[in-house]
């Protein structure tokens, strides 16, 4: 028979405390390290974990901030702010082509002279308050304090490709609105500031219709104060909140005459029937007064103006008219009966109306044209 031989593990294993001292110590240092490892295993497992985890909220936030539909319609808007005009413009799916605005029920002739920096008006306050997926398209709504306005608007937004391992984003419909402008009694107008004239902006160019609407493509969202300020006219302006895109908002705009203007009217009509008060006839011709007799005239018949009239000036299409307006003229004249033969000296007021037409001409000039009311 062989005796059996005892290992330093097995008396541990056996009977630790009858093991040596060095024995002893030898195994719970191995426990020690095991459990060491063990801890060690867990915390690098646990750590990983986090780091996955901070990872994956890192890349959402990275995803929220630069390549969701939101930061899309986000960074559109911050170029509007900013009064990136031109670059807002190259954002995909902006600019419109012609068969985006005949889509639109725009016109073809719809002019960009409004989508630039000098058009833009203040907009701040921007806030996403809804993402709503719809199919293919994501439905950004925001708010915004347009000039002082404040406003709401809702965004179309569709993937365009991707860029790397992350999605692009394009307008599924374009944020662009149309303003359709008339001004009566004015071709000069401003827009936030900017001016123009319904001549540069209409395709018939110097020839268009000044009753015709101009349509002018504007950012949505966006806020445009439209007035005129020129020596013949005038007006405090309207606000327009383009809001909704693709849409066509309407503008009538009717001008005032200016007080200078109405002064010139005054000086040239007053002018007019002084020049016809030297005519020396009973008729004087082009003018709107006169004398009727049935008997003869001795010598030169002699006018002049007694009382001139109060001009008013008023709207009249696209340009202006004096309304009926009152007036007095004052005739000397020898009549000689035909019957008798005795001679009348005459010395009468003549009362009469006239009415005229203000032409304002390409050059700015005014036309005005006197004539009797004959009404």
């Amino acid at each position: 028979m062989h005796e059996a031989q005892t290992t330093p593990d097995a008396a541990i294993g056996d009977d630790e405390s009858n093991a040596p001292e060095s024995v002893r110590r030898t195994g719970q240092g191995r426990r020690r390290a095991r459990r060491r490892l063990a801890f060690d295993l867990t915390a690098i497992g646990l750590l990983s974990v986090l780091a996955l985890g901070a990872l994956g909220v890192g890349g959402v936030a990275v995803y929220r901030t630069l390549y969701s539909p939101a930061a899309f319609v986000e960074r559109y808007l911050s170029l509007l702010s900013s009064g990136s005009a031109a670059d807002a413009l190259r954002l995909p799916g902006v600019a419109m082509d012609s068969a985006e605005l005949a889509a639109a029920e725009l016109p073809s002739t719809t002019s960009e002279v409004l989508l630039r920096r000098a058009a833009l008006a203040p907009l701040s306050e921007v806030a996403v308050i809804g993402e709503r997926v719809r199919g293919d398209v994501t439905e950004i709504t925001v708010t915004y304090l347009a000039n002082g306005h404040r406003g709401r608007t809702q965004f179309d937004v569709e993937q365009d490709g991707w860029i790397g391992v992350a999605p692009a984003w394009r307008f599924a419909h374009s944020p662009l609105s149309a303003i359709d402008l008339t001004v009566r009694g004015a071709t000069r107008f401003s827009v936030n500031g900017f001016e123009l004239d319904t001549r540069q902006v209409a395709p018939e160019g110097v020839d268009a219709d000044p009753l015709v609407p101009v349509s002018m493509l504007v950012f949505s969202p966006g806020a445009y104060s439209i007035s005129v300020d020129t020596p013949t006219a005038q007006t405090p302006g309207v606000a327009v909140l383009s809001d909704a895109p693709q849409k066509s908002v309407p503008v009538d705009l009717q001008t005032e005459p200016t007080p200078e203007f109405i002064e010139v009217v005054q000086d040239r009509v007053d002018e007019f029937l002084a020049s016809c008060a030297t005519q020396q006839v009973l008729q004087p011709t082009g003018c709107p007064f006169g004398y009727f007799v049935r008997n003869r005239v001795e010598g030169a018949p002699q006018w002049s103006i007694a009382q001139n009239p109060e001009i008013e000036v008023v709207p009249d299409g696209a340009q202006w008219a004096i309304p009926s307006t009152r007036a007095v003229a004052h005739i000397d004249v020898d009549i000689r009966s035909l019957y008798d033969g005795r001679l009348n000296e005459v010395s009468e007021d003549v009362e009469f109306f006239l009415t005229g037409k203000i032409t304002i001409l390409p050059d700015g000039t005014a036309s005005i044209q006197v004539s009797a009311d004959q009404g």
